[in-house]
């Protein structure tokens, strides 16, 4: 999937010279996290987010530095500081020259930018024109989206367990021997893992093969040191209640 296929178009956008109490009234009315700014002829120039108003002398959350510590960051640093607690336009505290993406941009590329910039969103742009924006949001209608895929027609029991078998067999987490047995969408897995973590990975695997209706885990766990192995949960509660 790619940037168009879910982005945001009615994007909203203020000015670098709309105040900052402004900002904040859209921000609350339209239930956004974050303005793109833009100037006169359309051009994005920033990106302001509620992220920006954390630090305010208004609500007292200004940032208390010792002495020492000014020394070490310079006047600069200071002076950055105040204009961002102080300022009373959009131009004063928003981030310039924002992380953008096209609409082609993939979505695999779109999380990498957000991750390493530590950002929430990312303006979408064609030209220098502003054309949508990609929220974490959008990527969460993405996730929520597949469910209403159409299901695969193939999604028969035996083609069930090769795909699941096939997933895992792929992994060093992949339990030694295997056996998968799938009854009307039902799966049941067993086998042997020395790593507890490769229990929930395999039935994670299990889980996101198509026309999985349930998966039921006989997971033996073995200590391959000493020996001793422990049954899965799900067939110790089993146990008990027999």
């Amino acid at each position: 999937m790619r940037a168009h296929q879910i982005m945001t178009r009615s994007v909203i956008s203020v000015t670098p010279d709309t105040s900052i109490v402004e900002a904040a009234n859209i921000m609350l009315k339209r239930h956004v996290s974050g303005l793109t700014v833009v100037n006169d002829s359309g051009k994005l120039v920033g990106v302001v987010s509620e992220g920006d108003f954390i630090r305010r002398s208004e609500i007292g959350t200004g940032r208390q530095r010792g002495r020492w510590l000014r020394f070490i960051l310079g006047s600069g640093k200071s002076a950055s500081d105040f204009v961002h607690e102080h300022g009373r336009k959009v131009s004063e505290v928003m981030t310039a020259s924002p992380v953008t993406i096209t609409e082609d941009t993939a979505l695999a590329e779109i999380v990498d930018l957000m991750e390493q910039n530590n950002i929430k969103r990312l303006p979408v742009v064609r030209g220098d024109q502003v054309v949508g924006i990609v929220s974490r949001a959008n990527l969460l209608q993405a996730v929520a989206g597949l469910a209403r895929e159409v299901p695969d027609p193939t999604a028969d029991d035996d083609h069930i367990r090769g795909r699941i078998i096939d997933s895992m067999e792929k992994n060093d987490w992949c339990p030694f021997g295997l056996n998968v047995i799938v009854r009307d969408g039902i799966v049941h897995l067993s086998g042997v893992i020395t790593e507890e973590r490769a229990r929930q990975a395999a039935i994670v695997a299990a889980e996101n093969v198509e026309g999985v209706k349930k998966v039921h885990d006989h997971l033996c766990w073995v200590d391959t040191m000493s020996g001793v192995y422990l049954n899965s949960p799900e067939d110790d509660e089993l146990a008990k209640a027999s």
